[in-house]
């Protein structure tokens, strides 16, 4: 399974499952895909991914497709999703997930 966040002022970030959901986990989100932040609300996603982040500074995900390659810590999956996000906020948008 594949997890693809979208806005208007950025690029598609798509993510493998397990680390998709675990973004969303951090962003207090649940794991429901598809769904949906408001842009009122992408300020507060954006921080608390960025808090749930410094707690998991040292956390790795394996995904099935990397099993043998070196396990890629959560901060740097997270960059690109980020700047997605800190792109929806200063265009004030929406930002999605399916």
């Amino acid at each position: 399974m594949l997890v693809t966040f979208k806005t208007k002022s950025y690029a598609n970030i798509v993510m493998f499952g397990d680390v998709g959901t675990k973004m969303l986990e951090l962003m207090n989100y649940g794991t429901s895909i598809p769904g949906a932040i408001t842009a009122e609300d992408v300020s507060h996603a954006l921080s608390n991914l960025q808090r749930g982040l410094e707690d998991t500074a040292d956390l790795a995900i394996d995904t099935e497709a990397e099993a043998d390659q070196p396990a890629v810590s959560l901060n740097t999956r997270a960059q690109p999703l980020i700047e997605l996000l800190q792109s929806a906020i200063d265009d004030r948008n929406h930002v999605r997930w399916e």
